[in-house]
């Protein structure tokens, strides 16, 4: 990884948390809400500027960051009843400043797709369908059974046509899971010939349906003129659909299924690693890394966990089923349990992550 790639990773973050945290700050200005921090990163200030109303800082550790206002500040000297105070204003209006920085990264995220299709062009594979390098190596797999050779390549499933979208893979991978012990009747190529095939996924430990084959792209990404504004507009939306339904599968395995999955959660120092590896091998992936990671920080965030904007719009909603708030010192032992396990999971991912880099590998092994 060179320096510069990794600089440009640490920066592509920087932007998604600036982008989620001015969510947070632009929906309370322009509602007129009090605000009196707006910070990136947490912990101790190393630069800050202080604003007519609001202060700016950049703080040591780089974790995410936060909008602050005067509601619980012993030193404001707004009064308690000033009805522009956060807690003052109606349930629609928090909603609203809590869940812009979602909002934020999703728009965000939307337009990095756009500005791809629109400056490089939307990418597409050269080749229709998706093909079997090899089948694994295990007596008697759905694929065996079925007839299914190393080199195929599958053209349609059922009445859907694999084309040379790069969603192709994953569509093909989600009919699969979602058919265990369902025949599926399969159109594939192999040479010069087009045969019918019917293969039977068999359901593994978690229910999804397997059949025992490895799945790659059929050829090579390229990319096609967007054709203007409309139609760069068009490929983003459907780019963004793809990418936002992949992410919330993805999640929702985590969830379901954390024992298996679990090595897969990443820290900001895994993201950078994956980041610069990206820019190493191809600048513009920038797009894509930066529309991904601005998805997955929305998801994340939107989940209702103490200490995420999700748990805040969750304790909002209790508020609205209870007539009145949950009492302050309950909620604030929630957020303050949540921040703790949130830093906690972090110090974990960083350090297991910084240990996996191979800079550290070659220390550790004498290299």
């Amino acid at each position: 990884m060179s320096f510069l790639a990794i600089l440009a990773a640490i920066a592509v973050l920087a932007v998604l948390i600036i982008v989620h945290e001015f969510g947070h700050f632009a929906a309370a200005r322009l509602q007129n809400i009090h605000v009196n921090r707006f910070a990136i990163g947490f912990g101790p200030v190393l630069l800050k500027y202080q604003g007519a109303e609001t202060e700016y800082s950049l703080r040591a550790l780089p974790l995410g960051g936060f909008v602050g206002f005067p509601d619980d500040d012993p030193d404001s000297e707004i009064a308690p009843d000033d009805p522009d105070l956060l807690r003052n204003r109606p349930l629609l209006d928090r909603a609203i400043v809590i869940s812009a920085g979602v909002m934020a990264n999703l728009i965000f995220a939307y337009f990095l797709l756009v500005g791809q299709a629109l400056t490089l062009g939307v990418p597409e594979l050269s080749q229709p369908g998706v093909k079997i390098p090899e089948l694994l190596n295990q007596p008697d797999t759905p694929a065996q059974i079925a007839g299914l050779q190393a080199g195929d390549v599958i053209m349609a499933v059922g009445d859907r046509p694999l084309g040379t979208s790069l969603q192709s893979v994953s569509d093909l991978k989600q009919a699969i899971e979602q058919s265990p012990n369902q025949p599926l009747e399969l159109l594939v190529e192999r040479g010069d010939r087009q045969l019918d095939l019917t293969v039977t996924p068999d359901p593994d430990s978690a229910g999804r349906g397997r059949i025992g084959v490895m799945l790659v792209p059929n050829g090579e990404v390229v990319r096609r003129p967007a054709g203007g504004v409309f139609g760069a507009l068009q490929a983003g939306a459907e780019d963004f659909q793809n990418t936002t339904t992949l992410i919330i599968q993805g999640i929702g395995q985590l969830i379901s299924n954390f024992g298996e999955t679990a090595g897969q959660v990443a820290s900001p120092v895994k993201i950078v690693q994956i980041g610069a590896d990206l820019a190493r091998n191809d600048p513009s992936n920038f797009f894509r890394f930066g529309a991904l990671i601005s998805i997955n920080l929305a998801i994340f965030n939107i989940l209702p966990l103490p200490a995420l904007d999700g748990g805040q719009l969750a304790f909002l909603a209790i508020e609205g089923l209870r007539g009145k708030p949950l009492p302050s010192r309950l909620q604030d032992g929630i957020m303050q349990t949540g921040i703790v396990l949130l830093f906690s999971l972090a110090i974990f991912l960083i350090a297991r992550d910084t240990a996996n880099l191979s800079v550290f590998q070659n220390l550790f092994q004498g290299g």
